[in-house]
């Protein structure tokens, strides 16, 4: 009888072992889709400002153009920042590069196999879903655009927070079951 419940403990054990690195692949996966997209994006925007007349892969037609989103008011600081800090200030920089450094701070966070972790990973990522659904609202109902990059990107942000609340109940369990053991 104990042999069979240590068997099951260490099976269980084996099994979250491998939730775990799932999510964390999936996370990293996920994340490099990302920062990619995140580079590409700028690229684009700097390839705009020098000639007039690049057209970039994504920039489909007229009404699905990534070019015609990267280059709005909306593409630096969100349209929001030169509002805060100044049109010529440092912070106000192209959404891409906020994606950027988002996805690389991301990215080794989710190797991090710790509670609070996880819950900073949700905060970042709820900040980020916000990001998306405020950006795709201006993308269809202010630009009349769809930008392929724009929107994978949100695809993105929805299923790292769909990983990172994965991360947190699984840690959360972890505690539960840690916390069973000391108290038998």
């Amino acid at each position: 009888m104990l042999f069979e419940s240590r068997l099951k403990m260490q099976t269980r054990n084996r099994s979250q072992d491998i939730d775990l690195k799932f999510l964390q692949v999936a996370t990293a996966i996920f994340c490099i889709a990302g920062l990619l997209l995140s580079i590409y994006a700028y690229h684009v925007e700097v390839k705009k400002e020098k000639d007039e007349n690049y057209t970039a892969m994504c920039d489909i037609s007229e009404h699905m153009s990534c070019t015609a989103a990267f280059s709005s008011k909306y593409g630096k600081g969100f349209g929001l920042l030169e509002h805060i800090v100044g049109k010529d200030s440092i912070l106000n920089q192209p959404n891409s590069v906020f994606g950027i450094i988002f996805y690389l701070i991301f990215m080794p966070l989710g190797e991090i196999p710790n509670l609070t972790v996880s819950k900073i990973m949700i905060g970042l990522t709820v900040l980020s879903n916000l990001c998306s659904v405020y950006l795709a609202y201006i993308l269809m109902f202010i630009l009349y655009d769809f930008c392929v990059v724009c929107v994978t990107t949100y695809a993105v942000n929805f299923f790292l927070l769909i990983c990172s609340l994965f991360r947190y109940k699984f840690h959360s369990a972890k505690l539960k079951i840690e916390a069973s053991k000391k108290s038998s």
